[in-house]
C-alpha cells in the first residue's frame, strides 16, 4: 500500500509500490511491504461479500454510535452495514501534530466507508502510526503494526472510482495488487503525483478542514523512501453522524 510525486520516472515505479500493502485474512501476509505482486491469502471467506438477506441485515456486530469503551483490533469477518442511509459522516482525527476532518462519501464508496467507521468506532485505529509518508504523493496510515502489512483480520471488495477524480486531499484505501485486498490502510493524497494515480483504490472522503495546517506537517515529516523522520501518530478518530 502506498504513493509518489512528478520528479521523474521513479514515480511511476513507486506508485505500485507506495499504495500496496499485504494484509490478508489474519493480518498478516509473507509479501514484503514493496511487494506489489505476490499475494497468497486467500481473501474469499473474509472479504465482505455475503449474497444472504439475513447477512445484509443483521447489524447486531454493528459498534454503538458513540464507539465502543474498549478497543478491537481483530475481527473474524468484515463488518456488517452498520451506516444510516440517510445520515451524513464526517470523521475528526486526532494526530500528536494537531486535528483534520474529513467528509466521508458512503455514495461514492459505501464498503470502504462503512469499514472506516466501524473501524474507527471500535478503537482500531487509536494511538497507530503513520508508517509511510511520501511528500508531494501521500500520507499513509491505519496498520496497527506500523510494517505496512497489518490489518484487521479481513479484507473488503474493491470500490473503484472513475478516471481522474482523486485530487489532493483525497482519501482512498490501500491495498495490495491482489482484487478486494483492502483492509484497514488508508492514504491521504497531499500532492498531483497521489491525484495521478490510477483509479484502483477506493475513495470514500476528502479532506475539508486542517489539510494546511495538520496534514501539512504530517507530510513534512516524511522521507522519498516514505519512512518518517520522527512518528506520526493516530490519537484517535472521532465519527460524527448527522
Amino acid at each position: 500500500m502506498r504513493a509518489f510525486r512528478s520528479r521523474s520516472v521513479l514515480g511511476v515505479a513507486v506508485c505500485l509500490a507506495v499504495i500496496a500493502t499485504a494484509c490478508g485474512s489474519d493480518g498478516e501476509s509473507s509479501t514484503s511491504q514493496a511487494d506489489t505482486i505476490v499475494d497468497t491469502t486467500a481473501t474469499s471467506d473474509t472479504n465482505g461479500e455475503d449474497d444472504s438477506a439475513d447477512a445484509a441485515a443483521d447489524t447486531s456486530d454493528c459498534p454503538p454510535i458513540e464507539g465502543t469503551s474498549t478497543q478491537n483490533r481483530s475481527f473474524d469477518s468484515a463488518p456488517p452495514m452498520c451506516l444510516d442511509p440517510d445520515a451524513t459522516y464526517t470523521a475528526i482525527i486526532t494526530t500528536n501534530k494537531g486535528e483534520f476532518t474529513i467528509e466521508l462519501d458512503p455514495d461514492q464508496a459505501p464498503v470502504a466507508t462503512n469499514n472506516f467507521v466501524f473501524l474507527a468506532r471500535n478503537q482500531y485505529f487509536n494511538e497507530t502510526e503513520c508508517h509511510r509518508i511520501i511528500p508531494g504523493f501521500v500520507v499513509q496510515c491505519g496498520d496497527p503494526t506500523a510494517t505496512g502489512t497489518g490489518g484487521p483480520g479481513y479484507t473488503i471488495i474493491d470500490e473503484p472510482p472513475a478516471t481522474g477524480q482523486y485530487e489532493i486531499g483525497s482519501i482512498a484505501m490501500a491495498k495490495t495488487a491482489a482484487p478486494d485486498s483492502a483492509g484497514s490502510q488508508f492514504f491521504i493524497i497531499t500532492g498531483e503525483d497521489g491525484a495521478a494515480l490510477p483509479p484502483e483504490y477506493a475513495l470514500f472522503g476528502q479532506v475539508i478542514t486542517g489539510f494546511d495546517e495538520t496534514v501539512g506537517v504530517m507530510e513534512a515529516a516524511g522521507s522519498a523512501s516514505g519512512t518518517p523522520g520522527e512518528p506520526i501518530r493516530i490519537e484517535s478518530i472521532t465519527i460524527v453522524q448527522s
